[in-house]
């Protein structure tokens, strides 16, 4: 189970001793420990190195947030959220969400590049240092938070041996001669100043150029620059050695280089062709010239969720920003990048529903900061407020689908403050909203938000959109135990999308909803029929995230035929699907179903830690089973059966085992066969649960149905 999202080095770590020693020993001491320093100095890169070779002292637990790509002050705490791995579907502030899940753990959280937003970071950090007290935070970047506590190394350039072999080990990573040890390279690392960046991009020059050519283009600019005044200040030295690096570039690559500063975060080959070729930069030659910045150490290779990237350190990037805009290209230069991240998304909402799902899903994790970046633009610019709302709603599967609904109504909100002018777009913003409100339980904003967009798109004839609010006016009444509203709205959607021939996860997941409503209303057989209809499509359109729902349904009602091997078959796939896209509300739903199927199987014990698991999870969802009655039926019965099995004192137990789990280890619990026999229990764990085992119960007949049950006569829900 991976509790760190450090990434991978991709090349060697070298030196730094003595530093990473000095760092190690400031963190065993603060729980506040900032890395500063110029430009170039190595500042991320110790940090991570030392992050990953203390790990152990926090379980392994080690996150890194990257702030840099963040212009917003507001998404500092989405951000942090994002790296902790979190979803959170309430209403609550984020740095509630933060300070609640942190609180009882120990965690090392990196925070790299905070320095624009020091106003931001520095009380959030001390909040939540201060209400978790097993948090320590490892922060690199140009400016102390100055909270009490901090403990600051200030990293200084490299000594002359570390910088030797630094220089020494990249040029032989670019496939230089063998570089020797001479008066001639200890001189070049003295010129740079034993600047990390700057003997990278000398390394990258190496194979072109010997080491004295190299030192005959850098005196001469030094000599430029400094007006004979002696050695230049450490910062100069970087600018310098970027700026000469800049100058080696033929004009192609310098055109390039400037062109990739509008990127935040990671980017791929196919955003590179579109956003910065041109007459000037034909397509078909950008690969070679991205290679060349490559092969210079100007841009860096990634590897993403999504596959393959690249990514342009921030100094770098920002030397690439002032050329732009000396260029006058700046704003047509984020107008382009704005409009391609514009067509991903729109790429990426249709591709939802299809085969590609899960890529789709990696994809817009890997392009977030950029997407960020692209609605920060629209919001920038009073004429492209509907362009801010049109891309906030194409957006509603990474909101929805993807456990980002925190951030989704962040942007949203924003979004449709502005006027617009343009209705169609400000309907799919409202319809979005309210969907959000309702998954996030906010029936008050929820309903203000569908109202709104049902009379407004009457009054434009715009029927879809009108369909899309009753659909979520629907699940609203569905969640709020209103069966009958539920299904007369949801139906009424349902007909609508057919009229008008709309098929897609949304129209898929309004007949889940409408099997929902008619299973707690006592027709469990055409629910069941409706889920299987539903299973089909999704199998054909190769459509996983609505199927999981699908899925959920059809096991409740393998379960109340017995067919218990079915249904865990059936809440497995469940599980691992909606795991997969980071929906809670499909996974607690299935661990809340999986424990009911668990005590059915004679397993008490373990249907006492699932329902326990469940818990934590729904503190994330919002209220517990929505608040609704009918919801909670499974559990009720669960709960039951399992106190009158263990006790209440071992029943309490058990629970309180399972609300200690993290949610990987609750998914990694759930699909593991821990029924007498199976292969998912250790040998220690069975032997210690043993004392806990009972024998299964008869069933006796109608006692399976919960008291006060959906059906209202002895009938099924679906859960």
């Amino acid at each position: 189970m991976r509790r760190s999202n450090l990434p991978a080095e991709l090349n060697r770590f070298v030196g730094r001793t003595g530093e990473r020693a000095e760092l190690a020993a400031l963190l065993a001491e603060s729980r506040l420990v900032t890395v500063l320093g110029v430009g170039g100095v190595g500042k991320t890169r110790l940090a991570l190195k030392t992050a990953a070779e203390v790990q152990k002292r926090y379980g392994d637990e080690v996150r890194l947030a990257e702030l840099a790509p963040l212009r917003d002050p507001g998404l500092v705490e989405h951000a942090l959220i994002e790296a902790l791995g979190l979803t959170d579907h309430t209403r609550r502030a984020p740095r509630e969400v933060l300070g609640e899940h942190l609180a009882e753990r120990r965690l090392l959280l990196v925070l790299d590049g905070f320095e624009h937003l020091v106003e931001a970071c520095a009380p959030l950090v001390h909040e939540l240092l201060t209400a978790a007290p097993g948090l320590t935070v490892l922060a690199a970047g140009r400016r102390p938070l100055r909270l009490p506590g901090e403990a600051v190394l200030r990293l200084a350039p490299m000594t002359e041996p570390d910088a030797l072999a630094l220089l020494t080990a990249r040029a032989a990573g670019a496939g230089a001669p063998v570089l020797d040890a001479d008066a001639s390279a200890r001189e070049l690392c003295r010129r740079l100043d034993g600047i990390p960046l700057a003997l990278e991009l000398a390394a990258g020059r190496l194979p072109l150029l010997s080491v004295e050519q190299l030192l005959a283009r850098l005196d001469d600019r030094f000599r430029l620059l400094d007006g004979g005044c002696g050695a230049l200040p450490r910062h100069q030295t970087l600018r310098t050695a970027i700026g000469w690096s800049h100058e080696l570039c033929t004009p192609e690559e310098r055109l390039l280089w400037a062109r990739l500063s509008v990127f935040a975060g990671p980017f791929d080959l196919e955003a590179v062709e579109y956003v910065c070729g041109g007459p000037d930069l034909p397509q078909d030659g950008i690969l070679d010239l991205l290679g060349g910045l490559l092969a210079q150490s100007l841009v860096t290779r990634e590897d993403t969720a999504a596959g393959p990237g690249y990514r342009m350190l921030d100094t770098v990037a920002a030397y690439g920003a002032e050329w732009l805009a000396q260029l006058g290209d700046t704003e047509r230069m984020r107008r382009r990048h704005r409009d391609w991240y514009m067509g991903l998304a729109t790429w990426c909402e249709l591709e939802w529903f299809s085969p590609r799902q899960a890529e789709v899903a990696a994809r817009t994790a890997a392009a977030l900061p950029n997407l960020r970046a692209a609605l920060d633009l629209c919001l920038e610019l009073p004429e492209d407020a509907h362009l801010a709302q049109h891309l906030a709603g194409t957006l509603w599967f990474a909101w929805v689908g993807c456990g980002r609904l925190a951030e989704g109504r962040h942007w949203l909100d924003r979004a449709l403050a502005l006027e617009s002018g343009h209705e169609e777009a400000r309907l799919k913003a409202l319809w979005v909203l309210g969907h959000v409100a309702v998954l996030q339980g906010d029936a008050t904003a929820a309903v203000a938000a569908l109202h709104s967009c049902r009379e407004r798109a009457r009054a434009s004839r715009n029927r879809l959109a009108e369909a899309y609010a009753t659909h979520r006016m629907g699940c609203l009444a569905l969640l709020t135990d209103d069966f009958p509203r539920a299904e007369e709205l949801l139906g009424r959607a349902l007909d609508a999308y057919g009229e008008l021939g709309e098929l897609n996860s949304n129209v898929l997941m309004g007949r889940v909803e409408l099997a929902m409503a008619r299973a707690f209303r006592g027709d469990l057989e055409g629910a069941t029929a409706i889920c299987r209809e539903v299973r089909e499509v999704c199998e054909e359109r190769g459509e996983r995230w609505t199927r999981a729902y699908a899925l959920y349904v059809l096991a409740y009602s393998a379960w109340t035929r017995d067919a218990l091997a079915q249904a865990r078959e059936l809440l497995v796939e469940c599980v691992t699907i909606n795991h997969l896209f980071r929906d809670l509300v499909g996974v607690v739903l299935a661990v809340e179903l999986l424990a009911l199927v668990t005590v059915s199987e004679g397993d008490a014990v373990e249907a006492a830690v699932l329902q326990g698991a469940a818990l934590p999870v729904w503190d994330a969802v919002g209220i517990q089973l929505f608040g609704s009655v009918s919801f909670d039926g499974p559990r009720a019965l669960c709960a039951g059966r399992a106190v009158e099995e263990l006790g209440a004192e071992r029943y309490e137990e058990a629970l309180r085992f399972g609300q200690g789990l993290s949610l990987d280890e609750t998914v990694e619990r759930a699909l593991a066969d821990r029924r007498p026999g199976g292969e998912g229990g250790r040998p220690e764990e069975e032997a210690a649960r043993r004392p806990f085992r009972s024998a299964r119960p008869p069933v006796v007949p109608g006692t399976r149905k919960p008291a006060g049950s959906p059906t209202g006569k002895g009938g099924e829900a679906a859960g």
